[in-house]
């Protein structure tokens, strides 16, 4: 009986291996399909600058000698700062499939 459980464990699990990697196929090809269509403007580029020169100037500054509420209006300019990037220069998405594959893939190493 012992033998029986190991090959059908070793079966399941080939089968949940190809057919995540069958799902991290498809969705590859579709990140590939839709990279060439997110090329930033000049605008774009040059407001991720703006965006990243002022993070940089709050990041160098010496936070020691400001008093609570500066602190306060820093952190929320920064937020502001960090949602206005997200949404000028997109970001790395995580798709269902590379989720399942991660997870999967955690189970079998586990």
């Amino acid at each position: 009986m012992n033998l029986k459980n190991q090959v059908m464990k070793k079966i399941i699990y080939s089968l949940a291996l190809i057919f995540t990697l069958s799902i991290g196929a498809n969705t590859v090809s579709a990140a590939e399909k839709n990279n060439a269509k997110t090329e930033m403007t000049a605008e774009q580029k040059a407001q991720l600058g703006r965006i990243v020169s002022r993070v940089d100037e709050i990041k160098s500054m010496d936070k020691s000698d400001l008093s609570r509420s500066e602190k306060k209006e820093l952190r929320k300019e920064l937020k502001e700062l960090k949602s206005q990037a997200r949404a000028v220069g997109g970001g790395v998405y995580l798709s269902v499939g590379a989720i399942i594959i991660i997870i999967l893939l955690l189970i079998l190493i586990l």
